[in-house]
């Protein structure tokens, strides 16, 4: 019975036994990502914008589908060395390929991308390399006052063509869903999470005007006038209003960097392993919350569909993180406190290990480091990526054989 306190012991395990196939995802990811986000800051500038614009969008979206390839061929790298991969194939359970589960996993992916906004990373680091790679036509353009569209190849994109590319986007999205839904061909999976991806994107400027528009028509009415006066006065007369809300604002990035982040990349990690679920039914399995699943699955159609358009944010948000915490706590509560505790000391201890590196090689003339900045940067980004994977197998390895030696293995959902 493997104990939760050697999560770390076998996190260097597997990080050491898979350490070349891992540098190679990163590595590949890497490359593709930096082609990629330099054709988006490239193909945004020229005669018919709106089409480039076009194009820029969808880079973006190549870039965040090239993220959840590269996780996922990273995981699935350490498949071989997991004692409850051994055991599967000792019970002649048939190892998956990396495109079957690539597939497999592209739909539960993007929900969980977009649900916890990661895209928005992804967005700024375009953003952030276009400035650079056009910073002096940007001055330029200030200069001598001249209009400049450097930076704005994400939010140039008219309203009108962002609507239509949203509704063609949709209807590719509901078919490869009903074509996944059904287990028809191969790759389904992938494009339904292109789809999705692609919608999102697309949709975003539309939705934005939209959203102008409406929110500008609603604050000129009285009625929200007058509520948000009255709101803003009873937050002045509350009392600790500002303390306890100022604690919670400084507390909750914590929780979600410490807690909610690992525990989002642990649902990927069981994805790409075989032991998932994002029912509601399967987290309040035994309990008597039980009684009202049954009840809503039994209601009519038009009350379920109402419950679902109100709690559909944040069921795809937090359920398949409170399934993957169920399964975590099934192996003891320790189990999960050792993999916030690892991947915290993994994100601080990476920072602070370039921190030395860069006192260690000499500061010297600040615009060498534009040149000295990226290597470093990407050895410590290949080392803190290939130990966070090590360590959501790790910690999938310790529940999963832990479950099976007590007579209750984690079964495919």
């Amino acid at each position: 019975m493997p104990s939760p306190y050697s999560l770390p012991l076998h996190t260097l395990r597997l990080a050491g036994k898979c350490a070349l196939p891992l540098a190679l995802w990163f590595s590949a990811g890497e490359l593709v990502r930096f082609v990629l986000m330099y054709g988006a800051t490239e193909i945004a500038y020229g005669d018919f914008r709106q089409l480039r614009l076009v194009g820029t969008m969808a880079l973006l979206t190549f870039v965040v589908m090239a993220a959840m390839t590269v996780t996922t061929g990273m995981l699935h790298s350490l498949r071989g060395a997991l004692w409850e991969m051994r055991a599967r194939a000792g019970e002649g359970v048939v190892g998956e390929s990396f495109f079957r589960t690539l597939d497999r996993v592209a739909p539960a992916f993007a929900v969980l991308y977009l649900a916890w906004g990661f895209q928005v990373e992804d967005a700024r680091d375009i953003y952030q390399l276009d400035l650079f790679h056009h910073f002096y036509d940007m001055t330029e353009a200030a200069f001598f006052g001249e209009e400049s569209h450097v930076g704005r190849g994400l939010t140039d994109l008219d309203w009108r063509v962002s609507l239509g590319a949203m509704v063609v986007t949709f209807v590719l999205k509901m078919l490869f869903a009903k074509l996944v839904a059904k287990g028809k061909g191969k790759f389904y999976g992938f494009l339904a999470a292109f789809s999705e991806f692609a919608f999102v994107f697309y949709g975003l400027n539309a939705t934005v005007a939209v959203a102008d528009l409406r929110s500008e028509w609603v604050e000129q009415r009285n009625v929200v006038a007058n509520t948000e006066h009255f709101w803003t006065e009873a937050q002045k007369s509350l009392p600790l209003w500002d303390s306890v809300a100022g604690a919670f604002g400084d507390v909750w990035p914590l929780f979600i960097d410490a807690v909610a982040t690992p525990l989002t990349w642990l649902t990927v990690a069981m994805l790409v392993f075989g032991a998932y679920s994002d029912q509601t039914r399967t987290l309040v399995k035994g309990t008597r919350l039980e009684r009202g699943v049954d009840r809503l699955e039994s209601s009519h159609d038009l009350t379920q569909r109402s419950f679902d358009q109100v709690t559909g944010g944040f069921r795809d948000r937090w359920l398949p993180l409170a399934n993957s915490l169920r399964m975590v706590f099934r192996s003891g509560a320790p189990l999960f406190g050792m993999m916030c505790l690892c991947d915290v000391s993994i994100s601080v201890g990476s920072e602070y290990a370039e921190r030395a590196l860069v006192k260690l090689i000499g500061v010297g003339e600040e615009w060498v480091w534009i040149f000295q900045g990226p290597p470093v940067s990407f050895i410590r980004g290949m080392i803190s990526m290939a130990l966070s994977m090590a360590l959501l197998a790790a910690t999938y390895d310790i529940a999963a054989t832990r479950a099976r030696l007590s007579g209750e293995p984690l079964e495919d959902v």
